[in-house]
């Protein structure tokens, strides 16, 4: 990165038609380091054009096509959605031409978490209430407020709460293709994250995902400690928050002997989010998260890419470090299933970025995407998943979701996520129970305005002159201490 006339713009990389603002620009300001004068005001986080673009020609940034000019630009013109279109952009997917081994790690790092019989670690201990149907989504929250009303968790200090998952679904659907196994998937999945220390499943009894289909698939904790209802069985909605808040009692009983204990970092799996993004997220917060990763992964953890509509564009990077064919063929097809879903539907995959984000200088999806491969660093791509589906290969792996952050959260933790980390440049507020959600701020303004939900400020990549390892580190130490136990912003 060349950071220029004393922190005014900054280049990405050498063969960058545009710079990106770093302050607001007047017009008319002359830019020395880069030859060019700001032909109009162009606001922080922006693009100023270095060379005149003319149309159908490439805008690069990182190095890398956002798009193409739409019409003539100048030097030092304002580049955004008025002049900057996508274009056509098929990439070479060169499967594992770019693959390299992350260096060993200096030390073996540890955490203090919560040992299940599965195997697994969590890094909170929570009593979670799962629903199959719609149906029973106000009796679960029901229950969990009875539970907190009573008071039973004072007597259960090792249990961090009471969590009721809910979803408007269960019924009025097929009972078998990919609408039926994506529930199924998911709520399989929750029922065994690791950070419940126990699951109540509640159903209402007549519903397309029956109880007895979820339980007889195999088992839903290794250790025991999961109950199930349905409404109509109980006797209705009164005797089922009854029976419920006695069932609940008799699993605190369990969960609250469990004690943090000192497992590797192999045990940690994050899932890596972007949202409110702005122009600074690819230059500070993604990059910084994605060096992270990478200092996770070599320690033997997992981290989660998702979202895939917000890869579009960007996929080649993924598919250039896959660690075989298959696994950048697994991609390549998730891309075009979503491809193929926008064109049924009569939509397009460049519907996004969404108003803020092109309010913070983000232009086309290729832009925003560039900027969002960013979070899963240099790693090689170990694994592609379906949405919620077993993560069974440690490493960087990418788990399909849609491109909307709380949707593709509930995929990450029912895949195993036990803790999330979120950059935002706009500000993201949203916290993921039972899964502890780390707020990485891309720039220094907001999160001094934000300082309450903001928990790492990476915009001291681009102010305080801290390099993008050295924020990485900031971000591997604190998602150490978040995992063992250290209460994050959302969760404060």
């Amino acid at each position: 990165m060349d950071r220029l006339d004393r922190h005014r713009v900054i280049r990405l990389h050498p063969s960058d038609n545009v710079a990106i603002a770093l302050a607001d620009l007047a017009a008319g300001e002359r830019l020395a380091d880069l030859g060019v004068t700001a032909q109009v005001a162009v606001p922080r986080g922006h693009k100023v054009a270095l060379v005149d673009i003319a149309p159908g020609v490439p805008v690069t940034r990182y190095g890398q096509m956002i798009g193409v000019a739409t019409q003539a630009v100048a030097a030092g013109a304002h580049v955004h959605t008025h002049n900057l279109g996508m274009g056509d952009h098929r990439q070479d997917y060169a499967f594992g031409r770019d693959l390299r081994p992350l260096p060993a790690p200096a030390e073996a790092r540890t955490f203090m978490g919560y040992h299940r019989a599965d195997g697994g670690v969590g890094t909170r201990n929570y009593l979670g209430i799962l629903t199959s149907v719609n149906c029973s989504g106000s009796v679960a929250r029901f229950i969990a407020e009875a539970a907190e009303r009573s008071g039973m968790l004072d007597e259960f200090p090792g249990i961090d709460g009471v969590v009721p998952i809910v979803h408007g679904t269960g019924c009025g659907m097929a009972g078998s293709g990919e609408g039926y196994d994506t529930l199924f998937r998911t709520l399989a999945g929750y029922a065994r994250n690791p950070n419940f220390g126990g699951i109540l499943l509640v159903g209402l009894g007549c519903e397309v995902m029956q109880i007895p289909d979820l339980i007889g698939a195999g088992r839903m904790r290794a250790d025991g400690n999961f109950r199930y209802m349905t409404i109509q069985q109980t006797g209705g909605t009164r005797k089922t928050i009854d029976r419920g808040l006695a069932v609940l009692r008799e699993m605190a009983e369990v969960a609250g002997r469990a004690t943090r204990a000192p497992a590797p970092v192999s045990h940690i799996t994050v899932g890596l989010q972007c949202g409110g993004s702005d122009g600074y997220s690819g230059i500070t917060a993604n990059p910084a998260l994605g060096h992270a990763s990478d200092l996770l992964v070599a320690q033997g953890g997992t981290t989660i890419l998702s979202e895939t509509p917000e890869i579009y564009g960007a996929e080649h990077l993924l598919t250039r470090r896959a660690v075989s064919p298959e696994v950048g063929e697994r991609l390549v097809e998730r891309i075009r299933w979503w491809e193929e879903y926008t064109a049924r539907n009569g939509g397009e995959m460049d519907n996004n970025p969404s108003p803020g984000n092109k309010k913070g200088g983000l232009t086309t999806i290729m832009e925003k995407s560039l900027g969002a491969v960013a979070k899963g660093g240099t790693a090689p791509l170990s694994g592609v998943y379906k949405f919620g589906e077993p993560i069974t290969t440690p490493g960087f792996v990418y788990m399909d979701s849609p491109g909307y952050d709380p949707c593709s959260v509930t995929g990450q933790v029912a895949s195993g996520a036990n803790l999330i980390a979120f950059t935002t440049g706009r500000g993201s507020v949203s916290g993921y129970k039972p899964v502890p959600c780390i707020k990485l701020a891309t720039n220094s303004e907001m999160h001094a305005r934000m300082s309450d939900d903001m928990d790492i400020n990476c915009g001291t990549v681009i102010d305080a002159d801290e390099s993008v390892a050295e924020c990485a580190a900031r971000i591997f130490d604190h998602i150490l201490r978040i995992a063992s136990g250290e209460r994050t912003k959302s969760e404060q």
